[in-house]
């Protein structure tokens, strides 16, 4: 005997097929296309410290460096920053030629002519500058902050704060020296500041043979 389907359980049979069909190219076109070859998995960082969206870093794995400086000073805060927190009051302390070749001196966006150093941030009694990209060079990200901190209602120390990248440097040896100079120097210029602060004056500044470091603060 043969079976007979009638009309109606046929247009359900159709119905559900098409429906099949239906869902099946709906989940095809909502599948995400399967990455090239060799390509990072969705959402993960590209190679060399670029995030999602993200250009890889010049650097890929920089080191960031800090040095901390600190010198008490016999006078308020507010008289100690007068005296030398002017942007090109660097000239003075640090003995190297300065004038402001952008900008005003002491408001964000100044540029000074030491290692055209650009005023980044500023508060009442500090400030923080930076250097800026140079063309064929590595950026290291040198940042430089000069604060004078009340301790007493009659005195104060400055305190002056760096940090860059030294991952570029040789070896560890080469980053201690690096270390090692700036502090040296910058011991010195802190002496200065405390001195012309202090209402003291500063004796003749030693000559410069070959102009080695001349209109560099870093």
């Amino acid at each position: 005997m043969r079976n007979r389907l009638g009309v109606g359980a046929i247009g359900t049979m159709v119905s559900t097929a098409l429906a099949v069909i239906f869902a099946a190219v709906v989940m095809a076109a909502q599948a995400p296309a399967a990455p090239p070859q060799g390509a990072p998995p969705q959402g993960a960082p590209a190679p060399g410290g670029g995030g999602r969206g993200q250009a890889p870093l010049q650097v890929p794995n920089p080191t960031y460096a800090s040095i901390v400086l600190e010198m008490a000073v016999n006078k308020p805060a507010a008289d100690v920053w007068k005296r030398v927190g002017k942007y090109c009051d660097i000239g003075e302390w640090l003995r190297i030629a300065c004038t402001i070749t952008a900008g005003k001196d002491g408001e964000v966006g100044a540029v000074r002519s030491v290692a055209n150093e650009v005023l980044v941030g500023k508060t009442e009694l500090s400030y923080t500058y930076t250097q800026p990209v140079r063309e064929g060079q590595v950026y290291n990200l040198y940042h430089g902050t000069l604060e004078a901190r009340p301790v007493t209602a009659t005195t104060s120390k400055l305190v002056y704060t760096w940090m860059y990248d030294d991952s570029m440097l040789a070896d560890d040896a080469a980053r201690e020296r690096g270390k090692a100079q700036r502090t040296t120097q910058f011991t010195t210029a802190l002496e200065n500041m405390k001195t012309l602060a202090e209402g003291g004056t500063l004796a003749p500044a030693p000559a410069r043979g070959g102009g080695g470091g001349r209109g560099r603060s870093n």
